[in-house]
C-alpha cells in the first residue's frame, strides 16, 4: 500500500490527485502545520528534511513532487500521463516537470516572503522593511514574475495542456504554482488561458476526489 504523508495546505495535494488519476489504492497519513506554518517535526521521522510531499511504498521512501509524480507514472502508470519518449510532447513534459519548482515557485515564494516581511520585524523596523519589500518587488520580483506568466499564457495559446493536446503529469506539477498565484493575486481577465487551465483541472473528477480525501486546501497568502 502506498502511504502519502500528507501535510495540509501543501504540495502533497498534487500527489493525492496523481494517485486518483491513476486509480491507485493508497493510505493518507495526515500531518498538520504548526502555528508558524512550518511542517511538524514528526515528518522528520519519514524523511530527514521533514518536508512534504513524501510517500512510502514498501521499503522505498520518495520525496519531492516531481520525483514522486514520475515514480508513480513509471512504476504504476503503464504509459498513462507521460508522453512517448523522444516526441515534442515529451520534451515539453520534461521541461514543465522541472520548471514548476525549479524556476517559477522560487520567485513566488520570494514574493510571499518579502510581502510578509514588514509584519515579521519589530515595529520600529517596519518602515525600512516595507521599503526593502517594495523595492524588491518593483525592481526584481514583479518584472520577473510578469515575464514568466506572459510566457505561460503564451504556451497555452494553441493547446489546452502544457505538454500538448493531452493531459499529463506535467499539468499536475504545474497546478500548484498557478493555484498559488491565483490565490494571492488572481489571474482573471489578465491571464484568461491560465485561468481556463485552472477551471479545467478543477472540473476533473480525480481532482475533486483528491480534495475530498485530503481535506480543505488553502494556500498561504
Amino acid at each position: 500500500m502506498i502511504v502519502v504523508h500528507h501535510l495540509n495546505n501543501s504540495r502533497s495535494q498534487r500527489i493525492l490527485w496523481m494517485l486518483e488519476e491513476l486509480g491507485l489504492a493508497y493510505e493518507i497519513k495526515p500531518y498538520k502545520r504548526e502555528p508558524s506554518m512550518m511542517a511538524p517535526a514528526s515528518l522528520r521521522s519519514v524523511h530527514p528534511l521533514g518536508k512534504s510531499p513524501v510517500i512510502s511504498d514498501g521499503d522505498k521512501t520518495i520525496a519531492e513532487s516531481g520525483a514522486i509524480l514520475e515514480y508513480l507514472s513509471q512504476t504504476y502508470g503503464g504509459g498513462r500521463l507521460t508522453p512517448a519518449v523522444g516526441t515534442p510532447e515529451w520534451l515539453r513534459y520534461t521541461y514543465f516537470m522541472h520548471y514548476a519548482e525549479g524556476s517559477l515557485m522560487p520567485l513566488l515564494f520570494m514574493k510571499l516572503v518579502f510581502g510578509r516581511l514588514p509584519t515579521r520585524v519589530p515595529i520600529f523596523m517596519r518602515p525600512v522593511a516595507r521599503a526593502i519589500a517594495s523595492g524588491a518587488d518593483k525592481t526584481l520580483l514583479g518584472p520577473q514574475i510578469a515575464n514568466h506568466f506572459a510566457f505561460l499564457e503564451g504556451e497555452l495559446a494553441g493547446r489546452d495542456w502544457f505538454a500538448g493536446a493531452d493531459f499529463t503529469a506535467a499539468d499536475i506539477q504545474m497546478s500548484f504554482p498557478l493555484e498559488a498565484a491565483s490565490a494571492r493575486a488572481g489571474l482573471g481577465g489578465r491571464m484568461p488561458r491560465l485561468q481556463a487551465f485552472l477551471d479545467r483541472i478543477h472540473a476533473r473528477p480525480s481532482y475533486k476526489r483528491a480534495l475530498e480525501k485530503g481535506g480543505a486546501f488553502e494556500l498561504l497568502k
